[in-house]
C-alpha cells in the first residue's frame, strides 16, 4: 500500500508483510453525519497465521497454539472503526495486528527456581516474629491494676 506508515514491527527484525495483509472496507458507526452514509472508513485487516512464511516456524506454532481462540481456520482479523478517517483506521488495525503477534509470539517466561530458605534466615524471621509478638502483648491492659 503506497504511503502507509510502517513496516509494522512484530519482534526483532520481523515485520507484519505488506503482501500478506488483506484489507477490507465497510462503512463505519459513530459520529460523522452525512459523511459515515456515504465512504466506507472501518477496517477489517486479515493476516493468514497458519500459511504465513514470513513469521520463524517457531513463532507461528506459539502464535496458533496462543491466538488459538481468536483465529478462524488460521487467519487472525483485526477490525478498526473508531476514527472517522480511514487511513487513521487502517493504522490502528496494523499496529493492533503487530502487537498482537508480538505478544503471541514471544518466549515464554523463564521458570522460576525453587530454592530452599537458608536457615539462618529462617531464623532471624522467627526471632522478629517473637519480638513482635511480644510487643503486641504487651500493648493488652491487663495487669495494669
Amino acid at each position: 500500500m503506497a504511503g502507509m506508515p510502517g513496516p509494522y514491527v512484530i519482534r526483532g527484525s520481523v515485520v507484519l508483510p505488506e503482501a500478506e495483509l488483506h484489507w477490507r472496507f465497510m462503512r463505519g458507526s459513530g459520529p460523522g453525519g452525512q459523511h459515515v452514509n456515504t465512504t466506507d472508513t472501518k477496517v477489517e485487516l486479515r493476516f493468514d497465521v497458519a500459511a504465513t512464511e514470513s513469521l520463524p516456524a517457531v513463532w507461528r506454532e506459539r502464535a496458533l497454539e496462543r491466538l488459538g481462540e481468536r483465529l478462524v481456520d488460521g487467519v487472525l482479523v483485526v477490525r478498526a472503526g473508531e476514527h472517522r478517517s480511514q487511513w487513521r483506521n487502517r493504522e490502528t488495525a496494523a499496529a493492533r495486528m503487530a502487537a498482537l503477534l508480538a505478544e503471541a509470539t514471544a518466549p515464554p517466561p523463564k521458570r522460576r527456581q525453587v530454592r530452599k530458605i537458608s536457615r539462618g534466615l529462617n531464623e532471624r524471621r522467627l526471632t522478629e516474629k517473637k519480638r513482635r509478638a511480644d510487643v503486641k502483648k504487651g500493648r493488652t491492659g491487663r495487669g495494669w491494676d
